[in-house]
């Protein structure tokens, strides 16, 4: 089954101050980075159930999930046929 995958505001806001941080230090990995994650997200189309459910799952009674993406977390929820990249991406621990 195909999910359609809808990255919300805040997820892309999260994603363009990473951008900024990696450019200070290397403009060519940003971009790299950018169409890394980009695809990360995306990939979330074809099995997001593959990825396990967040901490905060319990916290906000939602069916959170998270997949990680180099030191990164990617938080979402799927609802029906639709995954929503809608929580902040998260630096791992």
């Amino acid at each position: 089954m195909n999910y359609q995958v809808v990255t919300q505001p805040q997820a892309e806001e999260d994603i363009r101050q990473a951008i900024r941080w990696i450019a200070g230090y290397s403009p060519k990995k940003s971009a790299v980075w950018y169409f890394d994650v980009m695809k990360a997200i995306e990939s979330l189309g074809n099995s997001p159930v593959r990825c396990p459910f967040a901490p905060e799952r319990e916290k906000f009674g939602l069916d959170i999930r998270h997949l990680l993406f180099e030191k990164y977390r990617i938080l979402f929820v799927i609802e029906d046929e639709t995954v929503y990249a809608n929580q902040e991406l998260k630096q791992s621990k």
